[in-house]
C-alpha cells in the first residue's frame, strides 16, 4: 500500500490457540488496495507477554479498540473458527453501540451461533486425549506435540482458547446481523460442517452464500488461494452494495 486510502480494511482473526501466523502470507494474496491486518489475541503471537482473555465478549472488546472503526476506510472481518465467533461478536458490539458496522464478515469453520444445547467440554480432556483431538482438526506444528517443553507452554494456551469457545453463547435477543455475511467450510470437516454452517443464514439479513472447500477444519492451510480468491469476491461484492446502498440515500 502507498499513502492513498485503502478500497477496503480487512482484518483477520485467527483460530483457538493459534495466532496471525498461519495467515501470514494472506495479504499477498488478496487485492494490492486492500489494507489486510492480521490481528492477535492477548496471549498470542505478537501480542504473547499480555495476559489471556477467558471471555468472548471481553475478547471481542479488546479487538475491537484495536480496529477503531472510521466512517472514511469501510473494513471486513474475517474469522476462523473461533475468529469466527469473535468476528460475530466484534460486529454485534459495533452494530448495538452505533459505530461503523463492517460491510461484509466472513465466518469459517465455526458452526452457527446457538443458544442452548449440550457443550462439549474439550479444555478439559487429558493431555493425551487433547492431542489426539487436535492432531484431528490439524493446524497446529507437530513439533509442539513431541516436545515437552512446548507442549507445556502451548496447553495452557489451547485450553483457555477452547474454553472460551465452548462457554460462549449468542445473547437470547440477537437479532440477525445486519451486515452482508458469507460461510465457508471444509467437505470433511467433522467438527463445522458444511451442514453446521449453513445455520449461519439465521444470523444474518444479508447471508451472502456458503462455500465449500475440500479439506477438513484448515481445509486452507495447504493452498489458501482458492479460498483467498473467495473472500476476494465476497468481499468485494458487499463492498459495491455498500456504496450503492449510500448513494441511494437521498441527501438533506
Amino acid at each position: 500500500m502507498d499513502g492513498t486510502r485503502p478500497a477496503l480494511r480487512l482484518f483477520v482473526l485467527h483460530h483457538a490457540g493459534g495466532s496471525h501466523v498461519l495467515y501470514r502470507h494472506w495479504p499477498a494474496g488478496l487485492p494490492r488496495t486492500w489494507d489486510v491486518r492480521l490481528l492477535d489475541a492477548p496471549g498470542h503471537g505478537l501480542l504473547l507477554d499480555l495476559p489471556l482473555i477467558g471471555d468472548a465478549g471481553r475478547l471481542a472488546d479488546f479487538l475491537l479498540r484495536s480496529i477503531d472503526p472510521e466512517p472514511a476506510v469501510p473494513y471486513a472481518l474475517f474469522g476462523h473458527s473461533m475468529g469466527a465467533l469473535v468476528a460475530y461478536e466484534i460486529t454485534r458490539r459495533a452494530v448495538d453501540r452505533g459505530l461503523p458496522p463492517p460491510v461484509w464478515v466472513g465466518v469459517s469453520a465455526r458452526s452457527a451461533p446457538r443458544t442452548a444445547g449440550p457443550v462439549q467440554r474439550y479444555h478439559e480432556l487429558p493431555d493425551a486425549e487433547l492431542r489426539t483431538r487436535l492432531t484431528l482438526l490439524g493446524g497446529t506444528p507437530g513439533g509442539i506435540f513431541d516436545d515437552p517443553g512446548l507442549w507445556a507452554l502451548y496447553a495452557p494456551v489451547i485450553r483457555a482458547d477452547l474454553r472460551l469457545v465452548e462457554n460462549w453463547r449468542p445473547a437470547a435477543d440477537a437479532g440477525p446481523l445486519p451486515v452482508a455475511l458469507s460461510a465457508y467450510a471444509g467437505r470433511d470437516d467433522r467438527f463445522a460442517s458444511p451442514r453446521r454452517m449453513a445455520g449461519w443464514a439465521e444470523h444474518t439479513e444479508r447471508f451472502a452464500g456458503l462455500r465449500v472447500f475440500d479439506g477438513g477444519h484448515f481445509y486452507f492451510q495447504d493452498d489458501p488461494a482458492p479460498l483467498l480468491r473467495q473472500i476476494a469476491r465476497d468481499a468485494t461484492a458487499a463492498l459495491a452494495t455498500a456504496r450503492a446502498d449510500t448513494a441511494a440515500v437521498p441527501r438533506r
